[in-house]
């Protein structure tokens, strides 16, 4: 456990910054901010796991009033998504409570390999995630249009348990799913509404990682003191500002830390 020190400015520098980016983009809760507590703060894989979904909770619960204001969520959306992914984060932390996935030796290993993979693949997400707007537009009249509520709780599911092993996935994933899925909806509104989402999933997620006891409370407090203000900073900022040179510049950084932690 930390305690307040000079550490927890740096920490909070780091909240503010990547809250900044989940309030534009709704991509930087689990997809930043762990790899950056696992290779820049030297924090256990397993303890960065569960402070970021507690972080990641309390920060897009702000973005989620913020959008909510904005009129840039859909709740039947949110809705959808949550009847996936929160039945699938309780089996996930269930099958994580018997195992040594978060507390045996090789587990800090294991972690930062998954949250690899993940962080490479929502970099790929970032760069074609127009491309993939284009596709669903020219599919929407097709069988993906009737299929969109069972594909929308399925969806969730994956996400719930992407989410809850690794903290990544929510944002970006999460974004580039409701893009192919709703590609005629604006894209403040994909943002919210995914924003909205990981609110109830990274809840029960971060809940459950508290009971195993990989949660660092006093970590948590210093990363939210910049967050919160980052959030509504960015979820403000989501409406007025083009976010393709954004997205590309995080996408080349996801990339790197990325292969960074698989190797």
């Amino acid at each position: 456990m930390h305690g307040f020190s000079a550490h927890s400015l740096l920490y909070s520098l780091s909240g503010f910054v990547v809250g900044l980016l989940v309030g534009q983009t709704g991509v930087g809760g689990g997809a930043l901010m762990t790899p950056l507590l696992v290779l820049l703060f030297g924090i256990h894989p397993a303890a960065a796991v569960g402070t970021d979904l507690l972080y990641a909770c309390v920060t897009k619960t702000v973005g989620t009033v913020v959008h909510g204001k904005l009129e840039t969520v859909d709740w039947r959306i949110v809705g959808r998504l949550a009847a996936g992914s929160v039945p699938a984060t309780v089996l996930t932390l269930a099958g994580l409570s018997g195992s040594d996935m978060m507390s045996g030796s090789g587990s800090g290993h294991r972690i930062a390999a998954i949250l690899g993979v993940l962080l490479v693949l929502t970099a790929v997400s970032l760069i074609f995630r127009q491309r993939v707007r284009g596709l669903a537009i020219r599919l929407a009249e097709g069988p993906l249009l009737r299929h969109t509520a069972a594909l929308t709780v399925g969806t969730g599911a994956l996400l719930g348990f992407l989410v809850t092993i690794s903290s990544v996935g929510a944002g970006a994933l999460g974004v580039t799913a409701l893009l192919l899925l709703y590609p005629r909806l604006p894209t403040p509104t994909i943002v919210g509404s995914d924003i909205a989402h990981a609110v109830p999933l990274t809840l029960v997620a971060g809940l459950g990682h508290w009971w195993l006891g990989s949660v660092d409370g006093v970590l948590l407090v210093s990363l939210l003191l910049g967050s919160v203000p980052g959030v509504i900073v960015g979820s403000f900022l989501s409406v007025r500002l083009p976010d393709v040179v954004l997205r590309l510049t995080l996408a080349a950084v996801l990339a790197v830390v990325g292969i960074r932690l698989i190797f």
